[in-house]
């Protein structure tokens, strides 16, 4: 195999149409087919059913994909690398953010990186913590802010802040910060939390396990967008840092108070891989990462976090 075949493979699983996947290429249709032909012949397998609707990937097809990608991604940051010139700070940095943190972090740190290290190229992936855990073991990304690290010689972990999980609901919730709501408080009222094992859902599970309460939830998602969605639809209250619901707490569309009895925290960490080197560019976008953190706790931006960095 080479990389024309492994490119013309990830641009077909991409779009699902050969005729499309030339025109991303700049080639014409029969010399994509026939690099996929000739890869499919060296490995001696199907790589995708050819369907009415487009091409879909066979179960080859799909472990080829994952290792593909890993590939191109590993090319890419040592194309940016080599690029640079010796005196400058050149590569591509992959970070990952959680949900909760992406829009107010990942616009400071492109406008920082840009300003220090203009040669660094940035790439943000979003993912919750166990996502952003495994991508930073395998290589798929290089630094994250992630919280719920396990003990792993994989990763290092510098515990950067401590954030509480509050009760966040509609505006007719009347919900307010100098009036905590108990996790025994909330049981027969409907809920909307994150599917286990979300990290999340096991610390909220776990305190309800330790204070012997039985919560009603009346919906489950992956996705924090849904969660929100619901929310302000009324369907009802949800768990997270406020952080998560900033904008909306800012333009009064929620309501929020803080959670007792027990409180319930996480810390969030700055996560580096500990089996492979850290490049320099990878350490300067890092440091530059938590600076942005930092400012955020300090400016008030990330609601009702504690810093615990120095």
């Amino acid at each position: 195999m080479d990389l024309k075949q492994l490119r013309a493979f990830l641009t077909i699983a991409d779009t699902g149409n050969v005729t499309r996947a030339a025109e991303l290429l700049n080639l014409v249709q029969p010399a994509v087919s026939r690099q996929l032909r000739l890869l499919e012949q060296d490995l001696g397998v199907g790589l995708f059913e050819r369907e009415r609707h487009g091409m879909v990937l066979t179960d080859p097809g799909k472990a080829l994909l994952v290792y593909t990608r890993r590939a191109m991604l590993e090319l890419d940051r040592a194309r940016a690398e080599i690029a640079g010139s010796a005196e400058s700070i050149t590569g591509l940095v992959t970070v990952g953010l959680l949900p909760s943190t992406c829009n107010l972090i990942s616009s400071p740190l492109v406008s920082a990186v840009a300003a220090t290290h203009p040669g660094i190229r940035i790439r943000i992936s979003m993912g919750y913590a166990g996502t952003l855990q495994q991508w930073l073991e395998t290589g798929e990304i290089d630094a994250a802010l992630l919280y719920g690290v396990e003990h792993s010689p994989h990763i290092h972990a510098k515990p950067l802040l401590e954030e509480a999980l509050w009760v966040v609901g509609p505006i007719s919730a009347k919900l307010r910060r100098h009036r905590p709501v108990r996790l025994a408080g909330l049981a027969g009222t409907p809920l909307i939390l994150p599917n286990g094992p979300h990290g999340l859902r096991t610390l909220i599970d776990h305190a309800c396990a330790v204070s012997n309460v039985q919560l009603t939830v009346v919906a489950e998602t992956n996705a924090m967008n849904i969660q929100k969605s619901l929310v302000l639809g009324g369907h009802g209250l949800t768990i997270l840092p406020p952080v998560a619901f900033a904008d909306e707490l800012a333009s009064k569309q929620v309501s929020a108070a803080p959670l007792e009895d027990p409180t319930i925290t996480r810390t969030i960490v700055l996560a580096l891989p500990g089996n492979r080197e850290v490049a320099r560019h990878v350490q300067r976008t890092a440091d530059l990462l938590v600076q942005c953190a930092s400012t955020a706790v300090r400016r008030g931006a990330w609601i009702e976090a504690r810093w615990l960095g120095t």
